[in-house]
């Protein structure tokens, strides 16, 4: 029986590295995970570029894309270059694996910080499914998507799991479970942590983010919203489900643990981090083990033609994201009619959520 390894999400600046050392220092760190993409046009520092290279030597580096966007509806140049420099990334250094997020997150002038939803619609799981196959046929390792921690609804909050199954079957992928980001919708959306995580399809679960987020004011008296904001401990609901979902979960072979870089610059922020490593520490060393005969994320290769597109979906998300930035009233916006997307059936606090969002990685 084997125990998944506990790594870290890797953060470029110097208080991150200072926090993490003395986890590298006892060999604590078994794997590490990189956000590749956010280095495309940037030229790593010295010793980020050594420890990279190091764990990929080691057979224990992880890719994370956050730009590539599942479900952009146009099939456009961007898209072509980033698989062409993760291709050359991928000649560089071995990843075991390459995941990305769900959602989309560009349109044609706007680069949100975070991707929003998107229906399980026939013609949009079938864009999916076609960048999922153009990205696994640049990589010659197992394809992975992340769950999403920001919903319209509740209603994606329910199909996310189905979706996602959907998503990767085609390629026999496999999928990130975040904990945090099923916590932000059980908050949001007062459903069950538990109750939202078997709706997903356990089987394909490869690997488990966990990480701490913050509450956002309500702008309707109504709830604090809890936002993925990646800047502050584990919250105890998290721990407490952990050893379940490992359990629940037939080949969890990684957990990561994710914090941004310049959130640790306290000596009390220090202590936290790390307190909450051994915490996770002890929770898998505590776990049984999970027998490694079915893992998923085996790498298959498909064969497609011309890249799918929609453009009346394209419009939509323009017009969406566009609505979002402009900071229009959330009636006005629940008001609108579109083909894809129901915004008459969004909760009013998370339209805002999602306009604060937008605002806060397009302040111009």
């Amino acid at each position: 029986m084997k125990k998944p390894l506990l790594g870290l999400s890797m953060m470029p600046e110097a208080d991150f590295v200072s926090a993490i050392l003395p986890l590298l220092q006892d060999h604590s760190v078994e794997v590490l995970e990189w956000s590749f993409d956010t280095f495309f046009d940037e030229k790593e520092p010295e010793w980020l570029s050594g420890l990279l290279d190091f764990y990929s030597a080691n057979n224990r580096l992880l890719g994370h894309g956050v730009y590539y966007s599942l479900f952009d509806a146009r099939w456009t140049g961007r898209q072509e270059i980033w698989l062409e420099k993760l291709k050359e990334e991928c000649k560089h250094r071995k990843y075991s694996h390459i995941t990305e997020h769900f959602g989309f997150v560009n349109t044609e002038n706007f680069h949100q910080g975070v991707p929003l939803p998107v229906p399980l619609h026939p013609q949009i799981l079938q864009i999916g499914k076609d960048r999922l196959k153009r990205l696994q046929d640049a990589v010659e390792v197992p394809v992975g998507v992340e769950n999403l921690a920001f919903s319209f609804s509740i209603e994606d909050v329910k199909e996310q799991g189905e979706f996602l199954y959907r998503l990767v079957e085609d390629i026999d992928g496999f999928l990130i479970l975040d904990l945090h980001n099923i916590y932000c919708q059980s908050c949001n959306f007062e459903k069950d942590m538990q109750e939202i995580i078997r709706q997903y399809p356990l089987e394909k679960v490869k690997e488990i983010h966990l990480s701490g987020g913050s509450w956002q004011e309500s702008a309707y008296g109504k709830k604090l919203i809890r936002r993925d904001t990646h800047d502050d401990r584990i919250p105890d609901e998290i721990l407490l489900v952990l050893p379940e979902v490992l359990s629940q979960c037939p080949s969890p072979e990684y957990v990561i643990i994710e914090r941004l870089g310049h959130t640790l610059n306290t000596e009390a922020e220090r202590h936290i981090f790390l307190e909450d490593f051994k915490k996770v520490k002890d929770i898998i060393e505590a776990f049984d083990g999970y027998s490694d005969e079915n893992k998923p994320g085996s790498r298959m290769t498909g064969k497609y033609s011309e890249p799918v597109e929609d453009f009346l979906l394209y419009d939509e998300q323009t017009k969406l994201t566009k609505l979002l930035f402009d900071e229009n009233n959330v009636e006005f916006i629940k008001n609108q009619k579109f083909h894809y997307f129901k915004p008459e059936n969004w909760d009013e606090e998370m339209i805002n959520t999602a306009q604060q969002i937008i605002k806060k990685w397009n302040p111009y």
